[in-house]
């Protein structure tokens, strides 16, 4: 009786668990924001407890995604880039072969983090190679290059860095170019469903997606040209306002309730849109922009958005500012740049430097509650964004993935 009431338990459990997963980049809704709740409120000094590391998962500025009890990311080894498979406990599990290693001269090695969904991975590396691997038999199941299979096209030198988006039956990917920039493709074989025509930009670094807006589903992304709101079932491009970028657009979109928030350095700066729907077609207007650092010039920490306001990096800053209207509430030079992920109303910072600290998320200052120091930080930029899933911070840095206790 009691093994039949534990294995009862366990699987009233299931849907609980699968909820903390961290399934693709940016987490379940590509928003930077975690659904663990009821972790430390602090940090001891020294910061939190580690609880392993891992090495050998390979070179390069991939994050982590995880789903039921396994971790994957992607790494540069000498001979090709791979999808790293490793247990809850940072145990080497399995790896497949994505694509020719290295890419830009000073920053080799993968930016894009592998997708999870329907028994299946989803991995995009540095050189173009988009490859599914079945989970349970760790064999490829099919493969497409952005670049010669669908003829896409970048608008710099930094490579593909996108993260694939799976919609149901559908992986959702931006080649870029002439043939359409977006792209649908079959999750079952890579054909491709849809590409949106009208949409020619060059693929930036950004990646897609997914909001409602008026009854309608679509994926938005954001270019060096301009960013866009496409009909998911469809591919019809249903607004596109421009937005010039320079060298690297890279920090995903943020969109709530009508409002549209896009940042980008390089001295660009952010823009506030508003996408309205008039029961016969869409359109969009920009509200707000901020020129180089007055803002938030995002390099590719990513914005977070919790309530009504946005947090991100801004150059060596941490701003925050108000969706809406665009408002600058503050900017804290003592933060310096990083990638961030929020945790019920604290963010954790992961600064490209090195230190890690955690933020009280409020508009009304900036309120730094800890500050940690990754122990045998290599001496490449730390860019890999950092992930909260079941408790836990992965931080990536390089070919050694860190998992630390956030839990009380």
């Amino acid at each position: 009786m009691r093994t039949l009431l534990s294995l009862i338990v366990f699987i009233s459990a299931l849907p609980a668990l699968h909820a903390l997963d961290w399934p693709q980049f940016r987490g379940p809704n590509r928003d930077g924001v975690s659904p663990d709740q009821g972790l430390a409120a602090g940090w001891p000094e020294g910061g939190p407890e580690l609880l392993w590391t891992a090495k050998g998962v390979g070179g390069g500025y991939s994050s982590v995604a995880t789903a039921d009890g396994v971790l994957y990311t992607l790494g540069d080894e000498q001979d090709a880039c791979y999808l790293y498979a490793l247990s809850a406990a940072g145990k080497h599990l399995w790896k497949g072969r994505i694509g020719t290693p290295g890419g830009h001269r000073k920053y080799p090695g993968p930016r894009s983090t592998p997708t999870v969904a329907g028994g299946r991975v989803y991995a995009l590396g540095q050189q173009g190679d988009l490859v599914c691997f079945d989970i349970k038999t760790q064999k490829e199941v099919w493969r497409n290059h952005l670049g010669i299979d669908l003829k896409g096209a970048m608008m710099s030198g930094w490579r593909w860095s996108e993260s694939p988006l799976v919609d149901g039956k559908q992986v959702v990917i931006t080649p870029g170019g002439r043939e359409g920039a977006m792209a649908a493709l079959n999750t079952e074989n890579g054909a491709i469903i849809w590409r949106c025509k009208p949409f020619t930009d060059r693929a930036g670094y950004s990646s897609v997606i997914i909001r409602e807006i008026a009854d309608r589903k679509q994926y938005i992304q954001l270019t060096g040209e301009s960013v866009v709101g496409v009909e998911a079932t469809t591919g019809t491009l249903l607004w596109q306002a421009k937005r010039k970028g320079r060298t690297a657009v890279v920090s995903t979109p943020v969109f709530h309730d009508g409002h549209l928030f896009v940042s980008s350095a390089y001295n660009v700066g952010c823009n506030g849109f508003q996408v309205n729907y008039d029961g016969n077609k869409f359109s969009v207007k920009q509200t707000y922009m901020h020129a180089g650092s007055a803002g938030m010039a995002n390099h590719h920490g990513g914005v977070v958005r919790v309530g009504a306001h946005v947090y991100g990096s801004n150059g060596n800053r941490l701003s925050c500012i108000e969706l809406a209207t665009g408002k600058v509430l503050w900017n804290e030079p003592s933060a310096g740049k990083g990638a961030i992920v929020v945790v019920g109303d604290k963010i954790i910072l992961r600064t490209e430097r090195g230190p890690v600290s955690m933020v009280k998320a409020t508009p009304k200052a900036y309120e730094e509650l800890g500050r940690f120091e990754q122990p045998d930080r290599t001496r490449s930029r730390a860019w890999s964004h950092p992930v909260v899933s079941h408790g836990v911070l992965y931080l990536k840095d390089q070919d050694t993935l860190y998992a630390y206790n956030l839990k009380k």
